[in-house]
């Protein structure tokens, strides 16, 4: 069935952070981060782009539709497509795992230029990470958990791989201290394909 590692996209492979602040600015980022969450743990139904409007409001912010329309052209890691090409040159079979939209992934994908699998997204099973349903969507559509699943977000990803006993590598771009620990931590993507290796042979 081969080897199969699954991926967050933003924060991972996107700059979440970068794309949210060219909104926002600096002085409303933490407190965007603290209120889409709670958005999504409440009504896991919204589509994200519903998510990131509602979010908006929240926070005061005039232009409620500005992330939807600035998410598309949000910046790849510079690292990333390398990583990810040498990834399934290896054998690996690539997927992600999402808190997002059908159309935004999608470009978001295409900018990436690296081809996965599928991708699973938040809008089409009702379901915002950290619950369990992305994952629970890709044991339905292969038949089992993923080998490894790779991403930035200690809460979103981190924690509940480890609930699900997947191993998890933490992109940790912003040198944060959690705990437990996940399986394999990095600063980005670069050795991802030596850490992919060493965990699953």
């Amino acid at each position: 069935m081969g080897r199969w590692a699954t991926f967050d996209c933003y924060g991972t492979l996107i700059d979440w952070d970068g794309g949210i602040r060219s909104v926002v600015g600096d002085e409303l980022l933490a407190r965007y981060h603290e209120v889409e969450p709670q958005v999504q743990a409440e009504q896991p139904s919204l589509s994200y782009r519903d998510v990131m409007r509602e979010a908006l409001r929240r926070i005061d912010f005039a232009d409620v539709d500005a992330l939807g329309r600035s998410l598309p052209g949000w910046r790849v890691f510079a690292e990333a497509p390398a990583a990810l090409a040498s990834a399934r040159e290896r054998g690996w079979k690539l997927v992600i795992l999402s808190n997002t939209d059908r159309d935004f992934i999608e470009a978001s994908m295409a900018s990436i230029g690296v081809p996965f699998e599928f991708a699973i997204v938040a809008s089409e099973i009702a379901s915002y990470k950290p619950a369990l349903g992305h994952w629970r969507a890709f044991e339905h559509e292969v038949g089992r958990l993923p080998d490894v699943h790779v991403a930035a977000s200690y809460f979103h990803d981190v924690v509940p791989a480890a609930e699900l006993g997947i191993r998890s590598v933490w992109i940790n771009r912003l040198a944060e201290t959690r705990a437990p620990a996940p399986t394999r931590e990095l600063r980005d993507l670069a050795l991802l394909p030596e850490t992919l290796a060493e965990l699953v042979a």
